[in-house]
């Protein structure tokens, strides 16, 4: 299998960390797919029209796209139990979208400032990003620490591959430090970065 990637990608991220919990980094080859949105990487788009990352190209041949789905995939094939198999699933897959809500937030507010030129650039507008991730950070802290004190699964994976983003552009994007104010989440979201998967793929 082969793995359109880009390091510092909080979306490939995950995957990395997904390889990593199940000892299977190996098995996978690494792709350069850096691009951005208005230069997407050629071989990229060559197998995923979109144009993003990650982009897993099974072996045989077949690419699929979304971290959600490739990690669902690789969850499957290497049973690695990240996904429950009985209706958790609903609130495993809720966290999830929870988590990368909040990384689309923190990239289109990076994007903002080294995609387009200052001229353009709208304030309104990352505030309005901004606002989405203070939303979401308060809702871990106030609705899904008990989830996040309970066995690991991809939403864990989710919000600790976001808290690490945040943590890794707060100065390009302009965010308020995530621990602010939530000690709950603070002391949760520290003891997961210090995983060793979450060291292994850390971008800095």
């Amino acid at each position: 299998m082969q793995l359109l990637y880009a390091r510092l990608s909080p979306f490939v991220r995950k995957i990395m960390v997904l390889l990593e919990e199940a000892d299977k980094a190996g098995e996978v080859e690494l792709i350069d797919g850096f691009g951005s949105p208005t230069a997407p990487n050629d071989a990229v788009v060559a197998v995923n029209p979109i144009g993003k990352i990650p982009c897993l190209v099974k072996d045989d041949g077949v690419a699929i796209y979304d971290s959600r789905v490739i990690a669902r995939y690789l969850d499957n094939r290497f049973a690695t139990g990240l996904y429950p198999d009985d209706d958790r699933i609903w609130t495993t897959l809720t966290l999830e979208a929870h988590a990368d809500g909040m990384l689309d937030a923190a990239v289109i507010s990076v994007y903002e400032t080294r995609c387009r030129d200052e001229a353009i650039r709208s304030a309104e507008w990352v505030a309005g990003q901004h606002a989405k991730i203070t939303r979401g950070l308060d809702a871990l802290e106030s609705h899904w620490l008990d989830h996040l004190a309970g066995p690991m699964d991809m939403g864990h994976v989710g919000v600790g591959c976001a808290l690490g983003y945040l943590d890794f552009r707060a100065e390009l994007g302009g965010w308020s430090d995530w621990r602010d104010g939530r000690p709950g989440l603070t002391a949760w979201g520290d003891r997961f970065l210090e995983r060793a998967s979450m060291k292994a793929t850390s971008p800095a």
